[in-house]
Parts: structure tokens; C-alpha cells; sequence
């Protein structure tokens, strides 16, 4: 086994799970939440974390089973094995590719941002004369944020990184230690790179063209994708 192939797919992962957290629906739906909801800064990074953590287990969870099946293949096909993870590593690189040039990049446009906050200004605004009232007012809010906060999780939760997946198929021959490896690159990527952009957009930097990013995702993923395809056949095999 090559450490340093490991290493440069880990390095690749990194990439790939970091681009795909740029994406505006992995930190514009809290940007949205927090100014409907009126959250601080500290509480509105803790929910990005949560989801982001869940997204990470559902995508881990799905990586167990390709990398069960990778070392399976493995076993049967021994030396080969380089060429047929490779081969469909820069296979769907090039499915990537070839959605980018067709103009069907990735579709996960969550829309603009929110219009919401004057309307919740007004409603925060109002001072209830009693405290049945009061207390009335503060469980309907955290109701609320309960609501919005379960539905940001499923969001997330239940739309996993299939890019990072091809990447676990390559770590295959590494067993469970690669897998380890892999999976806490994911785990700080993605989640790192989910509270850095909510956090930029939170402080006011919703001018930089994040969009520019989700347009040419599927290409930038595509080459990422060839290249680390590449890699595994040259030095694996």
C-alpha cells in the first residue's frame, strides 16, 4: 500500500467535501433562518454544526457500504482493483463534466435571501402588558426555532455529499484505517467549511459571488474527481 496516495486522497477528499460546503444551500438556508428567526451569531453557527454533523453521518453511513463492496472487490480482483476504482472515479468525473459544459451544473438554488426580518422586527417589537402573555410569546418562539431547526437538519441530513463517495470507494483498498481517515476529512471539511461561509455571510460579506461557485461545481468536482481518478491508476497499479 502507498501512504502517500492515501494521503493525496485525503487531500483530494478535503477538496472535494469543502467545495461542495460552498454550495448556498449548505449555508444560505441559515443565514435566512437566523434573520427570521432572530438569532445571535454564536447560536446560528451551533445549528450549521449540528446539520452539518448530520449530514456527515448519513454520508458516512453510505460510504460503509461502498467501501464494504470496494474491499470485497478488492479481494477478488486484486491488482486490478486500481484500474476499476479509478476508471469509475474519472467516470463520474466526467458525468461532472459533462453536466457542466450541458449548462445542468448543480440545481440546489435555495433562492434569495430573506425579506423576512422587517416583519419579525415589528413582531419583537411588541411588548406584551402581561406575563401570561410574555411567557406565551417566548414557548411560541422556541417552538419556532425547534420547527426550523428540524427542518434545516432533515435539509441537510438527508441530501448527502454523493461526491465524497467515489473518494471512500478509492480508500477501499486501505481498509477501515483509510476509511477512519477519509471519514474525519470529511467530517472537518465539510463541516468547517459550512460554518466559515454561513459565518461570512452572517458578517456582512454577501457581496463576494459564492453563486460563481455552485455554478461551476459540477465542473471544478468533475476535474477534481479525473485527476484522483488518474492518481490511483498511475501509482496503485
Amino acid at each position: 500500500m502507498n501512504a502517500f496516495v492515501l494521503i493525496t486522497i485525503a487531500i483530494g477528499g478535503f477538496a472535494v467535501a469543502f467545495l461542495h460546503a460552498a454550495i448556498p444551500t449548505h449555508w444560505l438556508p441559515f443565514v435566512v433562518a437566523a434573520r427570521a428567526q432572530q438569532w445571535n451569531k454564536p447560536k446560528t453557527l451551533t445549528v450549521t454544526g449540528i446539520a452539518g454533523a448530520g449530514h456527515v453521518l448519513f454520508t458516512i453511513a453510505l460510504g460503509v457500504l461502498v467501501v464494504w463492496g470496494g474491499m470485497a472487490i478488492d479481494s477478488r480482483l486484486g491488482r486490478f482493483f486500481p484500474l476499476v476504482a479509478g476508471g469509475a472515479l474519472i467516470a463520474l468525473g466526467l458525468f461532472y463534466l459533462v453536466r457542466q459544459f450541458r449548462g445542468t451544473g448543480h440545481s440546489h438554488l435555495f433562492g434569495g435571501h430573506s425579506h423576512h426580518q422587517h416583519e419579525h422586527e415589528h413582531a419583537h417589537a411588541y411588548e406584551p402588558d402581561n406575563e401570561i402573555a410574555a411567557i406565551k410569546s417566548r414557548w411560541s418562539q422556541q417552538k419556532s426555532d425547534w420547527i426550523v431547526i428540524a427542518g434545516l437538519f432533515a435539509l441537510l441530513t438527508f441530501s448527502p455529499c454523493e461526491a465524497f463517495l467515489p473518494v471512500f470507494l478509492m480508500g477501499a483498498r486501505y481498509g477501515w484505517i483509510g476509511f477512519a481517515l477519509l471519514s474525519a476529512t470529511l467530517a472537518v471539511a465539510t463541516v468547517a467549511g459550512m460554518i466559515v461561509f454561513t459565518s461570512l455571510t452572517l458578517a456582512g460579506v454577501e457581496k463576494l459571488n459564492f453563486r460563481a461557485l455552485e455554478k461551476f461545481e459540477s465542473g471544478i468536482l468533475g476535474g477534481v474527481l479525473c485527476l484522483l481518478g488518474m492518481l490511483i491508476i498511475l501509482f496503485e497499479h
